[in-house]
């Protein structure tokens, strides 16, 4: 029986990975295509206020079901008797982010990819009528899987989708799946020929008590911003959801913000993912310094409006450009102060330092040990309560030893703007 039982998981896995490394694909060769566009046509971008108000019409007649996103499928695994999570969020949230890039939304690809993949998931449990522990096990390997191929991080997938669900909590018993779907997910898309982003290999540096104080100093930093992040983007979107009620225009107002903002910089530098400038940051000592800084507004106007995507590659910009000027401002080396960066800004705001630790290594090389660590752990501590999840839960706090009776949703919790750890 237990042999069985490994059997049917790694081939769930494995048909799940499968589903997200096609659908990761497709829609990173849809993203390609449309900053291609967009790059070429620049004048497209005017059409975002139009862009927002179509998308958000189609959103408010079809998806509301859908619309809490990432967070669903996390309220999904702490709850398994809920409602099968909608298969049209997988087609809605691609069609959703293609968009929002080709008319210049600032946003990732992560929460897309997440979605997608355990929306599809979802869907092959209830095909072989699996519910409960089984369902869950399927949901958080289709978010593996999604994850792990988008980006070309099989092993950070795995070890992302285990670390999300519960702080401080690894998600042992979907180990199996999980592993499948990430590993097979990366497989298939890179048999499509999709090409991944290529990251810098990071030269090895020996950490020195000094070294060591100024990854700390730059935890503390990179807390600060991310919370930064989470608390404008949540203001941003109940000032708007206050103001505008409907979506559509609330989208189209974001929107016009956005193409104000883009007129106002004179660079297409923050619109969409941002990767050319994200890449500058491990060379380019003459990179504006207040890159991160806009790049950060830039992304909480295009999420809190609504728009479609996630928050990984923004961040992954905001936290290599704030690697770029720390470097600067202390003399360490750029590639490593960026890298650094880039993986402790998610990791912050995620609440995944063990995944951003190990995607830090899978884009960049082992130079990038033990420095990346030692910022993701001292960031996501310093960073209290907050995430970009709020469905997130936790097992125990992160200053001190005793666990709860039950893992405690952080929207039970003292709001963000009242974290005390912050």
């Amino acid at each position: 029986m237990a042999a069985l039982s490994l059997l049917r998981a790694a081939a769930l896995g494995s048909g799940i990975g499968a589903l997200c490394g096609l659908a990761s694909a497709v829609f990173l060769a849809s993203l390609e295509w449309a900053t291609a566009l967009r790059s070429a046509h620049t004048h497209i971008v005017f059409a975002l206020p139009m862009a927002g108000l179509g998308i958000g019409l189609v959103y408010g007649r079809f998806g509301r079901t859908i619309a809490p996103g990432t967070n669903l499928i996390l309220e999904t695994v702490h709850e398994p008797t809920r409602p099968p999570i909608a298969l049209r969020m997988a087609p809605m949230v691609l069609v959703g982010t293609v968009l929002t890039h080709l008319f210049g939304g600032s946003a990732g690809r992560e929460g897309t990819a997440v979605q997608m993949g355990a929306s599809l998931a979802d869907n092959v449990a209830r095909s072989f009528r699996l519910r409960g522990r089984l369902r869950t096990e399927l949901v958080v390997a289709g978010m593996a899987g999604g994850f792990g191929s988008v980006f070309g991080t099989p092993i950070a997938g795995l070890i992302f989708g285990l670390e999300v669900i519960v702080i401080g909590r690894l998600n042992y018993a979907a180990i199996l799946p999980a592993a499948f779907a990430a590993l097979v997910g990366d497989m298939v898309t890179h048999a499509t020929g999709i090409a991944h982003v290529q990251y810098p290999t990071l030269s090895k540096l020996a950490l020195t008590p000094l070294l060591l104080a100024q990854w700390v100093l730059f935890g503390l930093i990179m807390a600060a911003v991310v919370v930064l992040f989470i608390r404008l983007t949540a203001a941003m979107k109940a000032m708007l959801t206050r103001f505008i009620p409907a979506l559509p225009l609330r989208m189209a107002t974001g929107g016009l913000l956005v193409v104000l903002m883009w007129q106002w910089v004179q660079t297409d530098d923050y619109l969409g993912l941002g990767v050319p400038t994200l890449l500058r940051a491990f060379s380019d000592p003459d990179l504006a310094s207040n890159a991160f800084a806009l790049k950060l507004i830039f992304t909480a106007v295009t999420l809190s409006a609504g728009f479609l995507g996630g928050e990984v590659t923004p961040l992954f910009f905001i936290g290599a450009t704030l690697g770029n000027v720390f470097g600067r401002w202390l003399g360490l080396p750029l590639d490593l102060a960026a890298g650094v960066g880039m993986a402790a800004a998610f990791a912050t705001a995620s609440n995944t330092p063990l995944a951003l630790s190990i995607m830090a290594v899978e884009l960049l090389g082992s130079g990038a040990l033990p420095h990346v660590a030692v910022v993701t752990v001292v960031a996501f501590i310093a960073s209290g309560n907050h995430s970009i999840f709020r469905a997130q839960r936790l097992a125990q706090p992160k200053h001190g030893h005793h666990l709860f009776d039950a893992p405690v949703s952080l929207e039970t919790l003292a709001p963000p703007e009242n974290d005390k750890h912050a």
